[in-house]
């Protein structure tokens, strides 16, 4: 046949004329021949003939017509004629088999390439080199390695194209190590000797696992096989040292080379920026340039990505400048580089311009944009951004999907959120564990937790990045418990990296794990992770929240003091009420030479406001400016809070009046916070109508005006503030305190009843209880002699559920033993005056962190001075 002869190229581009073609013009109506043979093969077969002996001419018609509908691109009427012949048992040729093959890899059709190679090899023992490396070539083209290792087994006889096909296949997809090993199976079992293809495809494996040995292994075959001057082969070594790191090996490389391309160039360039050396890939670059070669997109790309990491807005100018003179300005690509760089460098403005001058926009440069605006600090800007792009009718990808849904999180638009969420799911973008990852970050900080989790457990394949969302989250909404035991569970698949561990150990502070935070502290050690980044200030705070100030100012001696340090220090002691120890520290700070940030002042003015030292602490507010700090609201509300604290009340509103900005709920709710600590219901009630015009769904303010009025005993009052929280549908979280006994972290609710020591622990309280009646003292579980109001509002702002805790501690602890509790809401009064009682009757020390203020009980009496 004709066929046997035809060049195979010609199968790659049915759309050109060849002598199959020419044969399919002499038949100017092929259905109508067709159809024509089919129904003489069907009256053959009506008249008990035997397909199979149908003649030679017959079964020649059926493969031309089969092969010029191949050469045309007819795919589906190809596979109709397949399907017939097969029904009609007429024998296909290999040559046809391939045009076939071919036609499939080229128009991408997966089903019909299947199919044809399910019909071959059933037709087929073994298959030959031609039709082998066919199918091995449309296999790896889509994706399909294990038929395409199946049909490499099927071969009777492999060439080189064969063996560097697959191992291309398997270099593609990321299987570097099977790569590798067909590529000495090549060279010593195969008996075939590599060329130019073979070689840049296993270099490019080594430099993808990467391996340097390996590599130069691979170097050392180039040579014996004489391809040392070969240019792809040297560009593919240099490519391969950048990679593993060896950049002076590719730099000699590249300057033994006779002669250089763009490729040389480009890649020795990006070698030295792919290595963070950018001052020596610019250097070449402007080398280049001295040497009047021209600068392609990759080159441009490359060198616009050194400026954005090296964060110089100067040479990133100038390099958009020679960009323009280059006429690489409108490749979208290019200006795509150039707004990162811009947006990295926290130019957004500019960043802005050259998007707003942009003729045509594709997804990347919408989700450069969107990315880059959070980046900045600009989540509204993201969220608009993403409006405008809908409105243009482009579709999303799960890059720009996550980086939207970051903006959310960070606004906490739960709104969009949820419209994003929906959109993911219909695009099928849910998949991708980005997408999920921003989801469960979104959900947690808009307080939805329960969807967080569910996004959480319907990740196929969680990642150390999913595991560190869901703990983060669980730990802002007050779910530390469940963090710790999320924690463990990932310590059994995952090794966390340094924000895992930060998590956990915020999630340890919270509700006091010191047992759990030790053991991640351990894990530290033994491991290096992050002991030179932010990990070393997460446990110093870690034990400064768990109340043990010995072990944290170890912690603090032993590594690098930075603000943060000691910001962690202060506000520590600050929480303690101890003031003259915050000014001291705050002076050992500025000796040091570490330069104070406005966290430093809220715990230097706290200090000194639980303290009562008025007079330095607006000495230090008036120093601020000092200082290089710029007051802000929050310092504001300290000061007020400083003065509301030490009586001076009226001086305190003064204060606010002169305030040089708008005061915010905090700055008037510290007011009311004084003012309840003085009973001044007026000035309370003025602080609280000032609030409520700002923020109607703060419960804490809520919670604040009610305390006034409890303490000033109007009753009335406390039954309208709480019936209008209930009308804004705002509820306060149960009291739940944490005790650690033995290692063990264990929980107590208000109301829980199901602890297997409830019995116990009830005994011993009733006992507290009643020895405290014997000395005139009362109880909010004396109901009888408070007025139902006070008793239901100390169950609900208070719960007692430290009391329960305690006991327990006492219980499983031996005499003279601290006890250590944490609690999620402020301790009451009451429980304040029972746990006094209870410190002096046991001769135990007993400390409770409440959500403001560390309590220290001993002998009956406490740090915070009542």
């Amino acid at each position: 046949m004709a066929s046997s002869a035809q060049s195979p190229h010609v199968y790659l581009n049915p759309g050109k004329s060849n002598s199959f073609q020419s044969k399919a013009h002499k038949h100017r109506n092929v259905n109508f021949y067709w159809n024509f043979g089919i129904r003489k093969l069907f009256l053959r077969k009506s008249r008990g003939l035997s397909v199979l002996s149908s003649s030679s001419s017959s079964t020649h018609f059926s493969n031309s017509q089969l092969h010029g509908l191949c050469a045309n691109g007819k795919l589906e009427e190809a596979m109709k004629l397949l399907n017939s012949m097969q029904e009609l048992r007429v024998a296909v040729d290999e040559d046809v088999f391939v045009a076939l093959v071919r036609l499939c890899e080229w128009k991408r059709a997966h089903e019909e390439g299947s199919k044809v190679y399910s019909i071959a090899l059933s037709s087929m023992s073994s298959l030959g080199v031609e039709l082998g490396n066919a199918f091995l070539a449309m296999f790896v083209r889509f994706g399909n390695l294990v038929d395409a290792w199946y049909v490499f087994g099927k071969m009777s006889e492999r060439n080189l194209f064969s063996w560097n096909v697959l191992v291309g296949g398997y270099a593609k997809q990321g299987y570097f190590d099977e790569a590798i090993c067909l590529y000495h199976r090549m060279l010593w079992v195969g008996g075939v000797k590599p060329d130019v293809y073979t070689f840049p495809c296993v270099l490019r494996t080594c430099g993808g696992i990467p391996d340097l040995a390996r590599g130069r292994e691979v170097h050392v075959h180039v040579v014996r096989y004489g391809y040392e001057l070969d240019i792809d082969v040297v560009n593919a070594l240099i490519t391969m040292y950048v990679k593993c790191g060896d950049v002076k090996s590719a730099r000699l490389l590249f300057d033994r080379m006779p002669r250089r391309d763009i490729i040389s160039w480009n890649a020795m360039i990006s070698g030295y920026f792919e290595n963070g050396m950018c001052h020596e890939g610019l250097k070449l670059f402007f080398t280049m340039r001295g040497l009047s070669v021209d600068p392609d997109l990759m080159t441009l790309t490359s060198v616009i990505s050194a400026c954005e990491l090296l964060g110089d807005r100067r040479l990133g100018r100038d390099i958009h400048a020679y960009v323009i003179t280059t006429g690489f300005a409108v490749d979208i690509s290019v200006c795509n580089s150039l707004t990162q760089m811009y947006l990295n460098a926290g130019s957004w403005r500019e960043a802005e311009k050259l998007f707003s001058r942009m003729e045509r926009k594709d997804i990347v440069s919408w989700t450069t944009m969107i990315s880059g605006y959070e980046y900045n600090f600009l989540p509204e800007k993201a969220i608009d951004t993403y409006r405008m792009m809908d409105q243009d009718s482009v579709k999303p990808d799960e890059i720009t999907v996550a980086a939207v849904l970051s903006a959310c999180a960070t606004l906490g638009d739960l709104d969009t959120g949820v419209e994003l969420h929906k959109l993911a799911i219909k695009a099928r973008l849910i998949s991708y564990v980005i997408v999920a990852n921003n989801l469960i970050n979104m959900y947690s900080k808009c307080k939805c937790i329960d969807k967080a989790l569910d996004i959480f457990h319907n990740i196929p394949r969680k990642n150390v990045i999913s595991w560190t969302s869901i703990i983060a989250g669980l730990r802002l909404n007050n779910r530390c418990f469940e963090a710790l035991i999320f924690f463990r569970q990932m310590k059994m698949t995952l090794q966390p990296n340094a924000i895992t561990l930060t998590a956990a150990l915020a999630a340890c502070a919270r509700i006091g794990a010191l047992m759990c935070g030790k053991e991640i502290h351990a894990h530290v050690l033994r491991t290096g992770v992050g002991l030179d980044d932010f990990l070393p200030n997460a446990l110093l705070d870690m034990y400064v929240r768990c109340g043990r100030m010995n072990i944290a100012w170890n912690q603090f001696n032993s590594q690098k003091k930075d603000v943060s340090s000691w910001n962690i220090l202060l506000t520590g002691y600050s929480e303690r009420g101890q003031g003259s120890v915050v000014v001291e520290l705050f002076d050992r700070m500025v000796k040091s030479r570490v330069r104070p940030d406005e966290i430093t002042f809220i715990s230097l003015l706290c200090g000194c406001g639980k303290s009562q030292m008025v007079r330095q602490g607006l000495m230090y507010f008036s120093k601020m400016e000092e200082y290089g700090v710029t007051p802000n609201l929050k310092h504001y509300a300290c000061v007020v809070d400083l003065l509301g604290r030490a009586g001076e009340l009226q001086e305190a509103h003064k204060f606010i009046q002169k305030m040089p900005v708008t005061p915010d709920p905090a700055v008037w709710g510290a007011l009311l916070n004084a003012c309840r600590i003085h009973h001044n219901i007026d000035l309370g009630e003025l602080s609280a109508q000032r609030i409520f015009e700002l923020d109607k769904e703060s419960v804490g303010y809520y919670i604040l005006l009610c305390n006034l009025y409890a303490d000033c005993g109007k009753w009335r009052e406390v039954a309208k503030v709480r019936r209008m929280m209930k009308e804004n549908g705002l509820t306060v979280d149960a009291g739940c305190s944490w005790v650690e006994v033995k290692g063990k972290v264990h929980a107590f609710l208000s109301d829980d009843k199901y602890h297997p020591q409830t019995k116990e622990i009830n005994t011993v309280l009733e006992g507290f209880y009643e020895k405290m009646s014997e000395v005139g003292l009362t109880t909010s579980s004396e109901s009888s002699s408070m007025d139902e109001t006070e008793t239901s509002r100390d169950e609900i702002f208070c719960g007692h559920s430290e009391r329960k805790a305690i006991a327990f501690g006492l219980i499983n602890t031996v005499p003279g033993m601290p006890i250590w509790v944490t609690k999620n809401l402020n301790m009451c009064e009451s429980c304040h005056d029972t746990v006094k009682f209870i410190s002096k009757t046991v001769r135990r020390e007993i400390s409770v962190r409440d959500s403001e203020h560390f309590h220290h009980f001993k002998d009956g009496e406490c740090s915070c001075g009542d």
